[in-house]
């Protein structure tokens, strides 16, 4: 297992193992904060502009200030070239993170124009299981006010996905509180029939995946049927094919939802062809 990890935060490398972040951070007390997971390639960071540009809608939905988007990019090339010095050949996964900064103990934000904390982490990329799901017992609320947002308050998340594994499944799927097929804890949800791959709208309080949007972007110019459209989260059970997409595996089957096995729909696999080959092609589409 490679556990090397390489780290920046606020302006330099630093040990990725050692103490660094204040415990009066607002990210770190209340998960007040932002994050990014982006695919390192060896062509460099995939889509980094479309994660930088998602970064910042997702600092400004929470009323932060917004990253300096020139100050990210070179956090992000330093520890790239350190990920590569360090023998980094294989593939990582980059956790851009930005918060307010140090606060109290309480739910106050720093004051304004505080400088606010950003880092930088790296890690191996690791392997996926085959792709199984099941529902979470709990509704996404689409009139949150994290709605639609990558932000570090996850436990809702972590608790679904937790959920998941007791239940012998890799990833967990939300409904909304209008019982509509909402995302993954960890993806996007694409549902295929024997005509075209359909997935919820934002609308849904879906997060805007960056791999969604590639999907739905790319399809189009393939020529392969693709649409949103608002489905009951029971159509989940009924479907004959499921895929799920995530920046860190592309569009992926899922094999077996709440036990019962699923086979990898053609829709689903010529979208992984294509995604794969325009990937390949156009680091930072």
């Amino acid at each position: 297992m490679d556990d090397r990890a390489i780290a920046w935060l606020n302006g330099r490398l630093v040990d990725a193992d050692a103490p660094q972040i204040t415990l009066r951070d607002h990210g770190f007390t209340v998960g007040d904060g932002v994050f990014e997971s982006v695919n390192l390639t060896p062509a460099g960071p995939f889509a980094l502009t479309r994660h930088l540009r998602r970064l910042a809608r997702s600092a400004r939905g929470l009323g932060l200030a917004e990253p300096d988007e020139a100050t990210v990019r070179d956090a992000v090339a330093d520890v790239t070239r350190a990920w590569r010095e360090h023998g980094g050949e294989r593939g990582a996964a980059l956790r851009i993170t930005w918060t307010p900064g140090p606060g109290g103990a309480g739910s106050t934000r720093p004051a304004p124009g505080s400088p606010g904390t950003l880092a930088v982490l790296a890690t191996a990329s690791r392997a996926h299981a085959p792709a199984t799901v099941w529902r979470s017992p709990w509704p996404r609320n689409e009139r949150g006010a994290l709605a639609g947002l990558k932000t570090l308050s996850y436990a809702e998340n972590a608790a679904a996905l937790a959920h998941a594994h007791r239940m012998g499944a890799t990833e967990a799927v939300f409904g909304n509180t209008r019982g509509e097929l909402c995302d993954g804890a960890t993806s996007t949800v694409f549902l295929e029939d024997a005509d075209e791959l359909v997935t919820p709208p934002l609308s849904s309080g879906a997060l805007a995946g960056v791999t969604r949007e590639l999907v739905l972007e790319w399809a189009a110019m393939e020529g392969l049927p693709v649409r949103e459209q608002h489905l009951p989260l029971s159509a989940l059970l009924s479907v004959p094919h499921v895929a799920i997409t995530a920046s860190s595996r592309g569009i992926a089957p899922v094999v077996a939802v709440e036990g019962r096995a699923r086979r990898p729909g053609p829709l689903t696999l010529a979208m992984a062809e294509v995604f794969a080959r325009r990937r390949t092609s156009d680091p930072d589409p």
